[in-house]
């Protein structure tokens, strides 16, 4: 994932629209994965909350979705090693 930085609109738009872009069975199938390679207790609860904003992005803080996408990204690159 490239370096964004939360306090610029542009880059929280790009982080925003990638969020958008995660649909309800994607987040299913991350949270699967994450439970299975116990990411840890704080990681897997970021994923529910953003499984129920799917698509809503607008409801979370950039901090919130600069860090499930990065979670995302883990989990993608991890699964594409396997």
């Amino acid at each position: 994932m490239p370096e964004y930085d939360i306090n610029d609109p542009t880059d929280l738009d790009i982080m925003r629209g990638h969020f958008d872009m995660i649909s309800h069975d994607e987040w299913a199938e991350y949270l699967e994965l994450a439970e299975q390679r116990n990411m840890g207790y704080k990681n897997i609860n970021i994923l529910k909350t953003a499984s129920r904003k799917a698509g809503i992005s607008k409801f979370l803080s950039p901090k919130v979705i600069k860090w499930v996408l990065s979670l995302v990204e883990k989990l993608d690159y991890e699964d594409e090693e396997e």
